[in-house]
């Protein structure tokens, strides 16, 4: 694997586990150019690594909290260097589904945006209690359409996913269990215990049978994503061209309240 590759990503191995943390702290672990560049080769690049199971998490005190907002003003001001974000989040998303090797998320923090969707299509959830998730994509004046239009519906139901994705609230992750959204929610350091035994399990039991597991459930998600890929992400890509999002981007950076138009 190239890991030399990677700057905001750093990896731990322990026996047949490697440990995949996204390394922003001091940002939450939000997504900017690089960080995004990275994720869109990473699930490619794990294939060829020697570890059997993965878990992916966030540095610090967030798994991940979305798309960074200066990076959303670069967007908004060169839109054809939106349209390479737009590839990008198909490879990641793509990337997750098409890796062999169980991934677990150990969601440390919230995840929000684009932290939700890589949480979600992870095979495994297992969050701090503390955590939150959520897809406020409208809330910046995007289109939900980096994979948040696929995976929510089919965890939770299309009502309950329209109504998140359409307000952009966030749910704690003991909600997000009893909604079927995530698998476990742990208390303080029970969340180390309980996913280091749960990746241990995987990666001591049959490999193959594991892995062709989890390539015959992805058949139908795959057959979802490619459905739905390339038009959500093309109303992601008009979205972004939109008054209102250069009005949530505005009002984040001036701590107020966006006044959103419909334009």
């Amino acid at each position: 694997m190239k890991e030399v590759f990677y700057e905001c990503i750093a990896f731990e191995r322990t026996g047949k586990i490697l440990t995949v943390t996204l390394n922003r702290p001091d940002v939450l672990n939000a997504v900017n150019k690089r960080l995004h560049a990275e994720l869109a080769s990473l699930f490619t690049d794990l294939a060829d690594d020697e570890a059997e199971v993965i878990v992916l998490t966030g540095a610090g005190k967030a798994f991940c909290a979305g798309g960074d907002i200066d990076w959303m003003q670069e967007g908004i001001d060169d839109p054809a260097s939106f349209e390479r974000t737009a590839t990008e989040a198909k490879q990641i998303v793509f990337g997750l589904l098409d890796l062999e090797k169980p991934i677990i998320c150990r969601m440390n923090g919230d995840a929000v945006g684009l932290g939700a969707t890589i949480a979600l299509f992870c095979d495994v959830i297992i969050a701090h209690d503390d955590a939150r998730i959520g897809d406020p994509h409208v809330s910046v004046g995007l289109v939900a359409g980096d994979g948040g239009a696929i995976i929510w519906p089919q965890l939770i139901g299309y009502a309950r996913a329209k109504e998140y994705l359409m307000t952009g609230k966030l749910m704690t992750a003991r909600d997000a269990v009893a909604m079927g959204l995530i698998n476990h929610a742990y208390e303080g350091a029970a969340l180390d215990s309980e996913t280091r035994k749960f990746a241990e399990r995987l990666a001591n039991g049959a490999g193959k049978a594991i892995r062709w597991t989890k390539v015959s459930v992805n058949i139908g998600l795959k057959q979802l994503a490619h459905a739905i890929m390339d038009a959500s992400i093309s109303y992601e890509l008009m979205s972004n061209l939109s008054d209102d999002h250069q009005e949530a981007v505005n009002a984040f950076r001036e701590k107020r309240r966006p006044s959103f138009t419909g334009r």
